[in-house]
């Protein structure tokens, strides 16, 4: 079986030769660490008798959606955590956050001697899967050791769910062999279980990422310094913008107040710059000619230029994307403007909206609702008071997380 994954994987990768080693080459990624990919590099010690807790989220997000999962689990003494990531803006963000206490490697692709080798080097109590992730090839090898793998933050979008179904009777097997599986809410649930997770091993505890919302001060007055952002004056801040909406954000927001967007990839910074004309780019160092216009070119400082807003616009929800996470800067009490496209985060989305704790319009209403906002200090301060209030009700998702992980690992 692992032989004929390994032939399936290579003819599909021969087969897409054209468009990934184009996007690649596109995105400057081909300079990867290739041998951490087929899972080479050093074997960690052995854990003795701390529990080796191994933690994959895939990207930024994922990385960032862990922090207050983390810093629970930090609380053990006996526990061991290793975070894996797969993409390097993951694994940049994965070092920063927790690099100077825990190990951060790299998680292999799905090839048997990638996988296996990968194992052996970590020798992991327990492996956890961030949001989904459950690729063949590592499920069965985590079976065949012994270690059982688990799913944390669960979450299998409608887009997701249509894909797996073309081929669940191939996944299958691989979503049975999962251990615990803890999503984020009913309709995530009800989507494992359809792919073959046992019902009574699904339970929903919420995201972790609602557990996330605490300002980084320190951090955000130094962003703040560091871009030249003047504290009397409003900031609006777009966060996980793309193409499209740099322009409409753009004229939006009015001369007199500042606007920072932080594009939800690097390829999209130097067109975003090119919109946003004159503005400070926070990857040169160099003030712009522009005083209200900003633009947050780097990974993982999204959390801080959130906590210096007083209003936030959520990107990718005007276009033809899917949406962006809108629970961080409720949590941190902003008051948030999101577009119709929240597809991927639509269950928050509604949950705020039912308690007019969030504002959501079109792209052609969006400079007039700004203006209210901007105008009237009153309407901030009850949209912030409303979401932060929302968000305290749905925390807790960690604590209930990592009783599922200290259990399995038999604490």
């Amino acid at each position: 079986m692992r032989l004929l994954t390994d032939v399936t994987y290579l003819i599909a990768v021969i087969l897409a030769a054209p468009y990934w080693f184009t996007r690649m080459l596109v995105k400057g990624k081909l300079k990867t660490d290739w041998l951490s990919r087929f899972g080479c590099g050093s074997t960690l010690p052995d854990p003795g008798k701390h529990r080796r807790i191994l933690i994959h989220a895939v990207s930024v997000g994922e990385v960032n959606a862990i922090r207050s999962l983390v810093a629970r689990l930090e609380i053990e003494s006996d526990v061991e955590l290793v975070i894996a990531s797969t993409t390097d803006t993951g694994i940049e963000r994965a070092r920063d956050l927790y690099g100077d206490r825990h190990q951060v490697v790299r998680y292999p692709l799905d090839l048997s001697w990638s996988v296996r080798r990968f194992i052996r080097r970590m020798r992991p109590a327990v492996s956890c899967l961030v949001e989904l992730e459950v690729w063949p090839t590592y499920v069965a090898e985590c079976q065949r050791v012994r270690c059982p793998v688990i799913v944390i933050n669960g979450r299998l979008s409608e887009r997701s769910f249509r894909r797996y179904r073309l081929v669940r009777p191939l996944l299958r097997p691989s979503f049975r062999r999962l251990g615990e599986v803890l999503v984020q809410n009913q309709e995530y649930a009800d989507r494992f279980v359809a792919m073959g997770v046992p019902e009574n091993t699904v339970k929903v505890v919420g995201s972790l990422k609602w557990d996330n919302a605490n300002a980084e001060l320190t951090r955000s007055d130094s962003l703040r310094a560091e871009l030249g952002i003047d504290s009397g004056r409003l900031l609006v801040v777009a966060g996980s913008t793309a193409p499209g909406e740099h322009e409409l954000l753009h004229d939006a927001v009015p001369s007199g107040v500042q606007l920072l967007c932080a594009p939800r990839r690097p390829e999209w910074f130097n067109e975003a710059a090119q919109v946003l004309h004159g503005c400070t780019r926070r990857s040169t160092g160099v003030f712009g000619t522009n005083p209200d216009r900003y633009l947050l070119d780097t990974i993982g400082e999204l959390s801080q230029a959130y906590a210096l807003a007083d209003i936030v616009v959520i990107g990718r929800s005007f276009g033809s994307l899917h949406g962006s996470d809108v629970s961080e800067p409720a949590g941190l009490g902003k008051p948030v403007v999101v577009g119709p496209a929240v597809e991927d985060f639509k269950d928050i989305v509604e949950l705020l909206l039912a308690e007019n704790a969030i504002i959501q319009c079109d792209a052609k209403d969006l400079s007039s609702r700004l203006a209210s906002l901007i105008e009237s200090s009153q309407q901030r301060d009850d949209l912030s008071k409303k979401a932060a209030s929302v968000m305290q009700g749905l925390r807790g998702a960690s604590e209930k997380t990592a009783a599922v992980i200290l259990d399995v690992v038999g604490g």
